[in-house]
């Protein structure tokens, strides 16, 4: 069923690729007693893996930092411990070509600035895929679901223009109140509950339920991903994809959750 104002729009869209934004992913952060991190990382990687061999451009996703703002290119990890540098674009690989990103998403963020969390996690993907360059489309994480949804939309035009394919990376995380210590103020069972029907919604393909999250709902649980979900939503809405999870789990009582939604056929698809 399609969000209304949605247009049914042709895109080059590779796969769209769910993945957290955790700096518990980069092995220099986590450390080597961190061994909850494993199972997600590794998911993380594969994913990355097949989105660079169906896509060597990219978007991210993903929500910008309270109090900061900027789109890179280069960015580092120093804020969360350690001097870790990453990159949206590979080394020699040109910005000066086709944008994916329409005028009135890109020019939203600033140029200036550090990249975000989200940004961080997608230049350290795409660095472990081997993709090409990411163009980062930073979303306010107060932003309502309209305008998230119209983010999407916006992308999907965009996205029709192009002759190649791109792949979206989407970096967002879960509920922070899912185990006794979580750093969301310990272990909520309501928290618990609404964060399964993300996950399942996620991995699903599940518009519709991503499209309707209510902003106080999710921020009473501590879910960052809110904002690109529902762009993801928008950007996919009409569109049949075949949706697979890949990992979902909640080390240190976080949700997280790495999934993919691959247009498909409407036979491919039944949940479209």
């Amino acid at each position: 069923m399609a969000l209304p104002g949605q247009l049914a729009l042709p895109i080059v869209l590779a796969r769209v690729v769910f993945v957290p934004s955790a700096p518990l992913l980069v092995p220099r952060l986590a450390g080597p007693r961190a061994t909850e991190a494993v199972p997600v990382r590794d998911a993380v990687r594969a994913a990355g893996a097949a989105l660079s061999a169906l896509a060597p451009e990219w978007v991210a996703v993903g929500a910008a930092d309270v109090g900061a703002a900027g789109r890179g290119p280069d960015g580092t990890f120093a804020p969360y411990g350690v001097d870790v540098h990453v990159s949206l674009r590979a080394p020699g690989a040109s910005d000066t070509g086709h944008r994916l990103l329409p005028p009135s998403v890109a020019d939203a963020a600033a140029d200036a600035g550090r990249l975000p969390l989200s940004m961080l996690i997608a230049a350290w993907v795409r660095e472990t895929a081997g993709a090409e360059r990411v163009e980062p489309l930073i979303v306010d994480p107060g932003a309502a679901p309209d305008t998230c949804l119209r983010t999407g939309r916006a992308l999907a035009e965009a996205l029709a223009t192009t002759d190649r394919p791109v792949g979206v990376l989407v970096v967002g995380d879960g509920s922070t109140q899912l185990s006794p210590s979580a750093p969301g103020g310990g272990l909520v069972e309501e928290s618990v509950e609404f964060n399964n029907r993300l996950v399942a919604a996620v991995g699903s393909g599940d518009r519709d339920l991503l499209a309707g999250l209510s902003p106080q709902d999710c921020d009473r649980a501590g879910v960052g991903g809110r904002v690109a979900w529902q762009v993801a939503a928008g950007l996919c809405d009409g569109l049949p994809v075949a949706a697979v999870t890949d990992y979902a789990g909640a080390p240190f009582g976080v949700g997280y959750v790495v999934a993919s939604w691959t247009p498909a056929s409407d036979a491919q698809a039944p949940g479209a």
